[in-house]
């Protein structure tokens, strides 16, 4: 019996680490990440506030392969377009503020296709 609940543990920790290892970057991960941001993004705040530098370096930790690369980048240029009052500015400049070298150009014209 006692072998048998250890042998049930352990595939369930192979399980939990297969599951985590194949997690896929989502919109809405990007979308919660960032959303801190948008004061800031619009012209309302003159500096990205801790709790936006917190979501920047959420999405760089996210992007680890060029998938999650290209899969962060549309998500981040597609919430860039929903926002008509987006100061460009701002939004290139967002990483070097908080002081995060992200590979992910925040623009709503970049091509995701070319990130590697």
């Amino acid at each position: 019996m006692k072998g048998g609940v250890i042998a049930v543990i352990a595939i369930l920790a192979v399980f939990q680490l297969a599951v985590q290892h194949g997690h896929a970057v989502t919109c809405g991960e990007v979308d919660v990440s960032l959303m801190p941001c948008i004061n800031y993004l619009i012209g309302h705040d003159s500096s990205p506030s801790p709790a936006c530098c917190a979501g920047v370096k959420a999405v760089k930790g996210m992007a680890s392969t060029t998938a999650d690369k290209r899969t962060c980048c549309g998500c981040v240029k597609a919430a860039a377009n929903r926002y008509t009052d987006l100061k460009d500015e701002a939004a290139q400049s967002l990483p070097t503020k908080c002081a995060v070298q992200l590979d992910i150009p925040i623009s709503r014209t970049v091509d995701c296709t070319k990130i590697n």
